[in-house]
């Protein structure tokens, strides 16, 4: 069974990059199918899709912020990473790491991590 796990500072200034660890076990992230993707949810709002990464190391970013978005893997250590610059208090969100499976006809999350929530102080 899939398991992901986020990890990173719970608090971060604004203007800085907002830097998360998701780490994955019982999966390969380089599993034919799957795409590793991040998530956000910020307080009392709906979830927002923020970009993927491909078996492949292809990335793919949601429009609004893609400009400040990058994400990236470590196939050695079974991670990816996601890096959110000049983040502000907006940012403020529990970040969700997941495994979304990919086929021809459809994609869908299969696996979430618990989520961890991320601050940022103005």
């Amino acid at each position: 069974q899939v398991q992901l796990q986020e990890s990173g500072p719970g608090l971060v200034n604004s203007s800085q990059t907002l830097s998360l660890i998701c780490t994955v076990s019982g999966d390969s992230i380089t599993t034919y199918g799957y795409w590793w993707t991040w998530i956000r949810q910020p307080p009392g709002k709906g979830l927002e899709w923020i970009g993927s990464i491909t078996v492949s190391g292809t990335t793919y970013y949601g429009p609004s912020l893609k400009s400040r978005t990058s994400i990236s893997r470590d196939t050695g250590k079974n991670q990816f990473t996601l890096q959110l610059s000049s983040v502000t208090p907006e940012d403020t969100a529990v970040y969700y790491c997941a495994r979304e499976r990919v086929t021809t006809f459809n994609a869908y999350m299969d696996d979430w991590g618990k989520g961890t929530l991320v601050t940022v102080s103005s």
